[in-house]
């Protein structure tokens, strides 16, 4: 079972146990969340396609750690004018193991010791 989610203005297509990284969300570690901007969902039943999003299928996942991501440079310039400016900036980011998708969950790492 898989579904397609949308964060921040992004699609992510996610099944249990899958890890994404998303723009900043507000929430702590270990804290779960649940993802209502569900726009596909492809399960046992067939596949169901919001008109914008599927209702009734709940996504949820686990927040593994707050991050910020790699330093991105913006460098400005105009030539023969001796203007140039240099910035850099490091986008916030959120780690997030995805649980279950309506429903059916991940089989965890204590499963497969079984």
């Amino acid at each position: 079972m898989y579904a397609v989610v949308r964060s921040g203005g992004k699609q992510y297509a996610v099944s249990p146990g899958t890890i994404i990284h998303l723009e900043h969300i507000e929430g702590d570690v270990d804290s779960k969340i649940k993802f209502d901007d569900v726009l596909l969902v492809d399960s046992e039943e067939g596949l169901k396609v919001g008109q914008p999003s599927v209702e009734g299928v709940p996504v949820v996942g686990k927040i593994l750690r707050q991050y910020k991501d790699k330093k991105v440079l913006v460098v400005k310039k105009r030539r023969r004018k001796g203007y140039r400016r240099t910035n850099g900036h490091r986008q916030l980011v959120t780690e997030v193991e995805i649980i279950s998708v309506g429903g059916s969950t991940a089989p965890s790492v204590k499963d497969e010791e079984k």
